[in-house]
């Protein structure tokens, strides 16, 4: 199967390491900016919203509607928040992942999107080599000689 390409609109990762909000009403909004994500993920996908609550509907195995979506992203409309599980199935169907970073970020964590886990796993992995490398080298100059038989 070919890669897919990545959206024309994806937003960048950030190497920063995000810091977790925690003063009072330092997440006060968030249900708002969901609402605006939800927008901005509907106006980026080219295919009907019908289309897009049907994938969502099968994918959930539970009925969603335009008007639900419609009201998802709507941030007047702040009698409709929007579930977890039908923000993260919006956000597999459409293929943008990506908008979750920002959120997330918010609460002190980050995000990767498919194979840039692989990426993330090399790093750990030459960190974890680099360690190693320097325990052996600080038990090199002071390790004795393991005695051999017959000698």
């Amino acid at each position: 199967m070919p890669k897919a390409k990545p959206h024309p609109d994806q937003i960048a990762f950030d190497f920063a390491v995000p810091a977790p909000r925690k003063e009072v009403a330092g997440l006060a909004g968030l249900e708002r900016r969901i609402n605006a994500m939800v927008g901005t993920v509907l106006a980026s996908d080219p295919r009907p919203r019908e289309v897009i609550a049907a994938e969502i509907s099968v994918l959930l195995d539970e009925p969603v509607s335009r008007a639900m979506l419609d009201a998802y992203s709507s941030p007047a409309r702040s009698d409709h928040k929007v579930p977890a599980s039908r923000l993260l199935a919006l956000l597999a169907v459409t293929d943008r992942q990506d908008l979750l970073d920002p959120i997330l970020r918010e609460i002190g964590a980050a995000l990767l999107v498919g194979e840039e886990v692989k990426t993330a796993r090399l790093g750990h992995l030459q960190h974890l080599k680099q360690r190693i490398e320097a325990e052996i080298r600080a038990l090199r100059s002071g390790a004795p000689a393991i005695r051999e038989a017959g000698r």
